[in-house]
């Protein structure tokens, strides 16, 4: 047995491991949030092509964002479905964002509480479920 041949197979999970519901339930509030990203994504595209814009580069900057914003966060489910240590950071880092999106949701002069509601609410579901026993023990990278 050769050393890349070692290598390959100490990378290999021994048996199939049983993923958490809390897990799952991670993936799915990861894969909702994803859907709405994209839905926002499509109607601000459909915004930059029907309307004026001031700044198209800064449409278009804003798209690309957005875009790739929705392509992170699916691939965080995914990422979650497979029990992938990273999926914490990613998890976190966009939890947190949209929490301050949401704070900015309920202030100022063109407050939208029921948006912040919105975003609230499978922000603090998803926090839950990252930091709930199961799914940290999932989501080590030593698993015991």
């Amino acid at each position: 047995m050769n050393s890349s041949t070692a290598g390959e197979n100490a990378r290999k999970p021994a048996g199939r491991m049983r993923i958490p519901g809390t897990l799952v339930g991670l993936a799915a509030v990861l894969f909702l949030e994803s859907a709405a990203l994209a839905a926002v994504t499509v109607w601000f595209l459909v915004e930059i092509l029907t309307t004026q814009v001031n700044s198209v580069g800064g449409s278009i900057l804003t798209l690309t964002l957005a875009a790739g914003a929705t392509a992170w966060i699916a691939s965080a489910g995914v990422g979650a479905l497979r029990a992938r240590s990273w999926v914490r950071g990613a998890a976190l880092t966009w939890q947190l964002c949209q929490l301050a999106v949401a704070v900015g949701a309920f202030q100022g002069i063109f407050a939208q509480p029921l948006v912040g509601v919105a975003i609230v609410v499978p922000t603090l579901v998803a926090l839950v479920l990252l930091f709930v026993p199961p799914t940290t023990q999932a989501l080590r990278r030593d698993p015991r």
